[in-house]
């Protein structure tokens, strides 16, 4: 990627459920639209200098890297340590493998708690080889910089936790929310591209509504909005057709340059 502005790829982007859901017979369920297909919800971001950053690990973490060409992990960025985002952080170990190195991965003081609790066996193996991930955790309390690259961190509320998004340059990434705190607002100030939680037209305690995120794509006016963490109530070109210009649902295997931001 030396040479161009990076990139970011979206992995998965539906619910814990993922689309097609198991036992269900709806229009979404059984369409023949590939973008109604929605694995667990994971990104890839590709920088300007060649480092790649995963953000999230789902347990889909193995066909998507297969299908989507992802070979190399230079770090991991958590949102927050639910199911979803992280089961699929044994398939780490095999990018080890590739790499000879362990991984750096970073998140909030409870994100990386909680993911040496439930990955205990990482932290206590003492095995050689190739059956564990070798990780490093990192607690963030700031932006933080990847080689030339500066991450800045937007904490934004899942219901009653407090989880995180990330701004690169002009594309900030907030999957699972159904709040922005006051102070993360001025984070999100020139953006380009805004990717955005919007599971469904129904209410819900935790993600926004489809309405819910127009009202936030509003505020902030950027140029693009993408909607991402979709369930199953959503079929993607009737929702599109619907939705104001400049806002469109993401689908899996959707590639966006990045942008150097104001």
């Amino acid at each position: 990627m030396n040479g161009s502005p990076g990139r970011l790829t979206f992995l998965g982007t539906g619910t814990s459920h993922g689309v097609p859901m198991i036992g269900c017979d709806c229009e979404v369920c059984r369409s023949n639209d590939p973008r109604d297909r929605r694995w667990r919800p994971s990104a890839y971001l590709e920088l300007p200098d060649g480092k790649c950053v995963l953000i999230d690990t789902s347990p889909d973490l193995r066909i998507q890297a297969m299908t989507y060409g992802v070979s190399r992990v230079d770090a991991i960025r958590f949102t927050h340590c639910h199911a979803d985002h992280v089961m699929g952080l044994d398939e780490v170990r095999r990018f080890n493998l590739l790499q000879g190195a362990a991984i750096p991965c970073y998140g909030n003081a409870r994100t990386v708690e909680e993911i040496r609790r439930t990955f205990r066996y990482i932290f206590e193996a003492t095995e050689v080889g190739g059956g564990i991930p070798r990780i490093h955790l990192f607690a963030l309390g700031g932006a933080f910089c990847l080689g030339r690259q500066a991450i800045l961190p937007v904490p934004v509320l899942h219901g009653g936790r407090e989880v995180l998004g990330f701004r690169v340059g002009g594309v900030a990434y907030l999957t699972d929310c159904n709040q922005i705190p006051e102070r993360s607002w001025p984070l999100l100030e020139g953006l380009d591209v805004l990717v955005l939680d919007a599971l469904r037209h129904r209410p819900h305690p935790t993600h926004f509504t489809v309405a819910e995120a127009l009202v936030v794509a509003e505020r902030l006016r950027p140029a693009r909005t993408l909607l991402t963490h979709i369930c199953h109530d959503l079929p993607h070109a009737a929702t599109c057709a619907a939705l104001p210009p400049g806002v469109e649902l993401a689908y899996d295997g959707l590639a966006i340059p990045l942008t150097p931001g104001p």
